[in-house]
């Protein structure tokens, strides 16, 4: 993993981590509080959505091997899709009159793949100086900035991701140069001349927070506070304490975001490596009164299992990357098989832009990690790691995540098993659009940036 200057949490070379374990442990969702924007003087919501979806067919997919993303696997199975939503999913018993016929014949069905950790839009390619928006390294609070707000819609890793990784949600968060990096972007993967077109609708903000090495670094580099573990967390602590005591008389973006945080209405995503920080990290969010819903990169998660079961934590984690800096040393590649024999949540992401293209195989690493010491997670579980406990700890798994009736169809055919390195999407449908099709040109998406490139044009 190459580390730019100020922030080791994104690939240099790129935009760039639950629900139940499958083992019947559900827990509480994290969007298990109703949530709503912050208005603006004129009572409306800044930045909206836009969102409308591209049109589709209704839709059946047959005779292909479905995982759910709960856990749950259907051999010769059937998923209907209509309207956007998925109408249900059963074995071949289920009528497919009135439906486009897709034979899946020794083919795959998912739930559409989904990133919770992505810097696409905010660290684009091509990676220039000019492009460089993930991080706001001019104070190591700054809860004021929105990442959307440094989104490029034309930054040709979001195609890429779709057709070669079957995403069709993805979060982009801040950098993690900062302790208080900012609010993130849930968007949907869809072509949009802007970011309020992509922004996913009813998507509740994520808050990016990181702890250990970066931050000390970029502002010890500074000769300001903090340069240490102990400075982090007070400074944390401090401007916790400040925020409690906002009443929202005048208008100050920064503590509007932490009070949505400490209302439970946006979701904490922390930026963490090791146990015993993510469990002090723990310690403050109980003082404070907010909630972690994911600690991201995580590698040392496994030594406290119970602990982010107990507290209901998602890991979103890489199978492999560890070692680049002293706090991600001690990362083992049975990470995910370990939480997950706990009971933990467990989430694959990304962090990169060619990582985005293949968390599938990814979740296959990890999950043969975990085989090789002899604790077996079964595939359809598995698949959870990168659709179902994805949408949980964004807040959106009522919404996404699964293929059961009445939820988004987000829906990716694959032309093997997901867990095959061999295997790769060969249909993508978005809200039940068909937004990329491996067997027709004319459905491979081309960023508009990438239109008159050498070696591009309107298809590929």
């Amino acid at each position: 993993m190459k580390i730019h200057a100020l922030l080791a949490c994104a690939a240099a070379i790129a935009v760039a981590g639950c629900a139940t374990t499958g083992s019947g442990n559900d827990t509480a969702s994290a969007s298990s509080k109703g949530w709503k924007a912050p208005s603006g003087e004129d009572g409306e919501a800044p930045f909206p959505s836009t969102y409308k979806p591209y049109p589709g067919r209704p839709t059946a997919l047959v005779a292909a091997t479905v995982y759910d993303g709960r856990g749950g696997r259907i051999d010769n199975g059937t998923v209907l899709i209509r309207d956007g939503k998925v109408v249900a999913t059963g074995d071949a018993a289920l009528s497919t009159e009135g439906y486009d016929r897709i034979d899946g014949t020794g083919k795959f069905v998912t739930p559409g793949v989904i990133d919770i950790h992505s810097h696409l839009g905010d660290y684009p390619t091509p990676a220039v100086e000019a492009h460089e928006d993930g991080n706001e390294a001019t104070g190591p609070m700054t809860p004021q900035v929105w990442a959307e707000h440094s989104v490029w819609p034309q930054d040709p890793g979001f195609t890429r991701a779709l057709a070669n990784g079957g995403v069709t949600a993805l979060q982009i968060l801040p950098g993690s140069a900062n302790l208080m990096g900012g609010r993130s972007a849930t968007l949907k993967n869809v072509p949009s001349r802007t970011v309020q077109g992509m922004k996913f609708p009813g998507a509740p903000y994520g808050f990016k927070m990181a702890c250990g090495e970066n931050p000390k670094r970029v502002y010890g580099g500074k000769g300001r506070m903090p340069s240490t573990r102990m400075g982090n967390f007070a400074v944390n602590r401090q401007t916790w304490l400040e925020a409690k005591e906002y009443d929202g008389k005048k208008r100050d973006l920064a503590k509007e975001t932490l009070k949505g945080v400490l209302e439970g209405q946006i979701l904490v995503h922390n930026h963490c490596y090791r146990a015993d920080e993510m469990a002090l990290v723990l310690d403050m969010a109980d003082e404070m009164g907010y909630k972690v819903s994911a600690f991201h990169h995580a590698v040392e998660a496994y030594k406290i299992g119970d602990l982010l079961k107990e507290h209901d934590v998602c890991s979103a984690i890489w199978a492999d990357w560890y070692g680049f800096k002293m706090e991600s040393y001690d990362g083992i590649l049975e990470n995910a098989a370990l939480l997950a024999k706990q009971g933990a949540c467990v989430v694959i992401h990304s962090d990169d832009a060619n990582g985005i293209q293949r968390l599938n195989q990814e979740a296959a690493k990890a999950q043969a990690a975990g085989h090789r010491i002899g604790v077996d997670i079964p595939d359809a579980e598995v698949v959870g790691w990168f659709t179902y406990n994805a949408a949980k700890a964004m807040g959106i798994e009522k919404m996404t995540g699964s293929l059961e009736p009445g939820k988004m169809a987000d829906v990716v055919l694959w032309n093997g098993n997901p867990l095959s390195v061999y295997s790769r999407p060969e249909k993508v449908w978005i809200d039940g659009a068909l937004m990329f099709d491996a067997l027709d040109r004319k459905r491979r998406p081309v960023s508009d940036f990438e239109l008159g490139q050498p070696g591009e044009g309107d298809v590929k």
